[in-house]
């Protein structure tokens, strides 16, 4: 999608906060940080999607491209887990933000020698950023509800098709 036209006004709200984010940043690590800053307080809930995509896909983690910014600076994206739908262990081509809509994301962190280096729950109105390198991650729904989230990219997923960069397998 490459424009707002007829777009939802919480959609046009959020593409205007990083399109203000980023005529400031320096860099992915300070993008992915004023990113963050500007939707705090900014997100949408969830009804930014139709009743059938809050449904989610019993096989996979279901990901809708919402907005692409014309000249490829950012994409949002919202994604559906259902109850134990996780991601594998990935990191990042660019800097993403992500703000939980419903539900809690589980995050774990890992290290460039994929020891786990942290862990966090993130619930609705949680805002959290991150840019390459240090951005390897899984994110999983551990709870009993459908969990969704905004995720904000720097790049056009359009065009690029998928943010991961590379899969990792977890160490036993």
């Amino acid at each position: 999608m490459d424009t707002l036209t007829g777009a939802a006004p919480a959609l046009t709200d959020v593409a205007a906060a990083v399109r203000a984010s980023l005529r400031t940043s320096t860099d992915w690590t300070d993008a992915a940080r004023l990113v963050a800053d500007g939707l705090r307080g900014r997100l949408p809930g969830p009804e930014i999607l139709t009743p059938a995509q809050r449904l989610g896909d019993p096989g996979k983690v279901a990901g809708h491209l919402l907005y692409s910014e014309p000249d490829g600076s950012f994409s949002i994206t919202a994604v559906v887990w259902r109850p134990g739908q996780a991601t594998r262990i990935h990191d990042h081509i660019t800097w993403c933000v992500v703000g939980v809509l419903q539900g809690v994301e589980h995050e774990e962190l890992y290290d460039a020698d994929l020891n786990r280096a942290g862990v966090s729950d993130n619930l609705p109105g949680e805002v959290t950023g991150f840019a390459p390198p240090g951005d390897i991650h899984r994110i999983m729904n551990t709870g009993a509800e459908t969990a969704i989230s905004l995720h904000v990219y720097g790049t056009d997923l359009s065009r690029v098709g998928s943010s991961a960069r590379r899969y990792y397998e977890e160490q036993r």
